[in-house]
């Protein structure tokens, strides 16, 4: 199970990017994080595996406080999750096996990890893990020369080369068209149905919530003011998270 409590981060320019924030995960979960751009969904996200160290407040996974780990714990921690970005972070001028390998540095030590020296079992991994976002036969050719869903399916490789527990997704189908956006929640969604891996996600389009998440959250100006199911997310909740002003929008 993951537990945030009173999760506060406040930026070096004195902005307030999450304050107070507390909510539960159940293993085996699909959680959409919903809220406007600048609502603190990106913040949250990098605060669970510590890219960015919060302010104030606890996060523990599986009982293990994330926010007082060492450097040595967080790594093992960080094991567990995966993480898939909205624009990909692939580095483009490296093959897409390459990229997907990357994912087991977590795995090495220090001098394989340096030179990215990795066994024939880990290549084979790689190469399954390729097989189940339908990439196989892309290995060996440079990530930039994939389309935008291509390279998202990479990412989802990446990440499950870590054998994780916990995938987060920062908003990972925002640059994607709604046919490609349905295709990389769908693999999410089989990795979270099929291997019970547990799902974090931003998202922006309410459809794609109600479709895909099994439970949902919302922010505001950093402040959690929704927690629930996603039928519970009606036009009057809707205006309550977006404003008044904001009209509903249906991705296809």
């Amino acid at each position: 199970m993951l537990k945030v409590e009173n999760l506060t981060k406040v930026y070096p320019n004195g902005t307030q990017a999450l304050k107070n924030v507390s909510f539960e995960v159940k293993d085996g979960e699909f959680l959409a994080i919903i809220g406007l751009s600048g609502s603190g969904k990106s913040t949250l996200l990098r605060c669970i595996n510590r890219l960015i160290e919060p302010t104030s407040g606890k996060i523990y996974w599986n009982d293990q406080d994330i926010t007082a780990a060492s450097a040595g714990e967080m790594r093992k921690i960080r094991r567990q999750i995966g993480m898939v970005f909205q624009q990909f972070n692939l580095v483009r001028r490296s093959s897409v096996m390459s990229n997907v390998l990357s994912g087991r540095l977590g795995y090495v030590s220090t001098i394989p990890s340096a030179l990215h020296l990795f066994s024939a079992a880990d290549n084979n991994k790689a190469l399954a893990s390729l097989d189940q976002v339908g990439l196989a036969d892309k290995s060996h050719v440079r990530a930039d020369s994939l389309s935008g869903g291509q390279q998202q399916r990479v990412g989802i490789a990446r990440a499950l080369m870590q054998d994780p527990k916990l995938i987060l997704a920062d908003e990972p189908v925002a640059s994607l068209d709604p046919v490609l956006a349905h295709s990389i929640l769908k693999y999410l969604e089989q990795l979270n149905k099929e291997r019970g891996i547990t799902v974090l996600c931003s998202l922006h389009f309410l459809d794609l919530v109600h479709r895909y998440a099994t439970s949902a959250i919302a922010l505001k100006d950093g402040e959690l003011v929704f927690q629930g199911l996603p039928k519970q997310i009606d036009d009057a909740e809707f205006k309550a998270i977006y404003g008044q002003e904001a009209e509903r929008v249906s991705i296809i």
